[in-house]
C-alpha cells in the first residue's frame, strides 16, 4: 500500500475547530454577527495593533488597503516582483501603476537598495506606496527602508500573508508582524495552506483609526448607518430629528468583501493555536535542515535573516538543477510519482503576460535568480518526522545524491 500523498501545505482541523463552527451553524448569525468582531479583536491583540478588519480573503484585504489609501491613476505602487499576483494586482484594481522592485537572490526579500532602484524608475508617476512582502515566513527589514520611505512620503502596506506569528526588529525591540509600528497597514491571508486557516479569509491591521473605519465601510458596499455622518438629512431624519430606523447611506461605492461568522469562528479557534502551530513548523523546518545537509551544495535552505524571527509558512529550498543534470519540472514530476507534492513560490510577477505587455520584460536579476532554483517542499502541522525523512530520501534519490 502506497503511503499517503503529501501536499506542499494543508490545514489541520481539530475537534475544537469543528465545535466552534458548529456553534455558529446552530446559532442565529451566519454572517455579520458577533464572531466577526470577536475574531478582529483576537487578531488585533495577537498582532499588537489597535485595529483589525476582517474580510473575505487576502486579495480582498490588499484591494481594501489600496482603496483606503486612495491610490489611483497617476500613482505608483512599488511591489517586489517575487510575490503572488494579488500584491501587484491590488494597485491595478484602483488604477495605479505597478513599479516592480527586485529582491535578494537568496532570501527573496526586497531591501532598501531594491526600493531605491525601483523609485528611480517611476518616471512621471507619483510614488505613493510600497508593498513589502514578508516571504516564506521571514519579514522584510522595514527599519532599513524607513529613511527612503520617509524621504518619499510613502505609505507602507505590508503583505504579511506568509508571516502571521513572525516578529520584526525595530531598534532593540521585536514587533509582531502586523503591529504596524513601521507601516501604515498590514495584510494577512487565512487560506488553508497558511499557518492559521479560515477556509477563505483575510484581514488588514492598522494603528490608524480613520483608516480602520474606511476599511470597514469599503468592505460592505460603502454603506453607513452612522447618523452623525449622514449627508442627506432631508431623507435621513424624521420630523422629530431622529434617524429613520431603516435608513443607510452610500457616499462612495464599496464591495461585498465581508467575512462570515462561520469563517471567523474557525479563524478564532485556529488563532488560539498559533504558538503551537508556529513551534511545530519551526521544528519541522529544523528537521529539514538536518536531513538536507547531506545534499549540500546541490540543495540549499534559506538563510535566516537577522532582522526577523520567522514563522515558517512554506519550506523552500534552492536546487542547482543544472549541476544535478535535471530540470525542476522533472524533479517535481518524479516527486509527485513518489506521492510528494511540491510548488514554486513564485514565478516573478513582472514575467506575467499582462505586466510584460505594460512594461516590457524587465531586468530584475535577483528575482530571476531566486526563481530559477526555488522549490517548495511539504511543510504543515500534522507532518511526522518520517514524512520529512521520506521527502528528503526521495529528493536525494532523484538528484542522485545521499541524505
Amino acid at each position: 500500500m502506497s503511503p499517503p500523498f503529501l501536499p506542499y501545505g494543508r490545514q489541520l482541523i481539530e475537534d475544537d475547530d469543528l465545535a466552534a463552527v458548529a456553534r455558529v451553524l446552530q446559532g442565529d448569525f451566519l454572517t455579520t454577527g458577533p464572531e466577526v468582531a470577536a475574531f478582529e479583536a483576537d487578531l488585533a491583540a495577537r498582532c499588537d495593533a489597535p485595529h483589525a478588519v476582517a474580510c473575505a480573503n487576502g486579495t480582498a484585504a490588499l484591494h481594501l488597503a489600496a482603496l483606503a489609501m486612495g491610490l489611483g491613476p497617476g500613482d505608483a505602487a512599488i511591489v517586489p516582483s517575487l510575490t503572488f499576483l494579488a500584491t501587484a494586482n491590488c494597485a491595478r484594481y484602483v488604477g495605479a501603476e505597478v513599479v516592480f522592485a527586485d529582491v535578494d537572490p537568496v532570501t527573496g526579500l526586497m531591501g532598501p537598495d531594491h526600493l531605491e532602484q525601483a523609485l528611480s524608475r517611476v518616471g512621471s508617476l507619483t510614488p505613493r506606496a510600497v508593498l513589502p512582502v514578508h516571504l516564506n515566513g521571514q519579514c522584510v527589514d522595514l527599519e532599513a527602508m524607513a529613511p527612503l520611505v520617509a524621504r518619499h512620503n510613502l505609505a507602507v502596506i505590508e503583505d504579511g500573508c506568509h508571516a502571521l506569528g513572525a516578529r520584526q526588529r525595530r531598534g532593540t525591540d521585536w514587533d509582531a508582524a502586523g503591529s504596524c509600528r513601521q507601516s501604515t497597514m498590514a495584510v494577512f491571508s487565512f487560506h488553508p495552506v497558511k499557518t492559521v486557516a479560515m477556509g477563505e479569509g483575510g484581514a488588514v491591521t492598522t494603528r490608524d483609526e480613520p483608516l480602520a473605519a474606511r476599511l470597514k465601510l469599503l468592505r460592505s458596499h460603502g454603506m453607513s448607518k452612522d447618523a452623525g455622518a449622514f449627508l442627506c438629512p432631508d431623507q435621513a431624519f424624521d420630523s422629530d430629528g431622529q434617524a429613520n430606523p431603516w435608513y443607510y447611506e452610500m457616499a462612495a461605492p464599496g464591495f461585498n468583501y465581508r467575512a462570515s461568522d462561520i469563517n471567523c469562528a474557525l479563524g478564532r479557534s485556529q488563532l488560539a493555536k498559533l504558538d503551537r502551530f508556529t513551534a511545530e513548523r519551526a521544528r519541522l523546518h529544523g528537521l529539514y535542515q538536518q536531513r538536507l545537509a547531506g545534499l549540500a551544495p546541490l540543495v540549499r535552505l534559506l538563510p535566516e535573516v537577522p532582522w526577523s524571527k520567522p514563522s515558517w509558512h512554506i519550506q523552500v529550498v534552492h536546487i542547482d538543477f543544472a549541476a544535478a543534470g535535471t530540470s525542476r519540472a522533472q524533479v517535481m514530476r518524479a516527486l509527485a510519482a513518489d506521492g510528494i507534492g511540491t510548488q514554486v513560490h513564485y514565478l516573478p510577477v513582472h514575467r506575467q503576460p499582462y505586466y510584460r505587455q505594460r512594461t516590457g520584460l524587465l531586468s530584475l536579476p535577483g528575482a530571476d535568480a531566486y526563481y530559477s532554483g526555488c522549490l517548495t517542499l511539504p511543510l504543515f502541522v500534522g507532518m511526522t518526522d518520517d514524512d520529512v525523512a521520506r521527502v528528503v530520501s526521495s529528493l536525494a534519490r532523484i538528484l542522485g545524491g545521499t541524505s
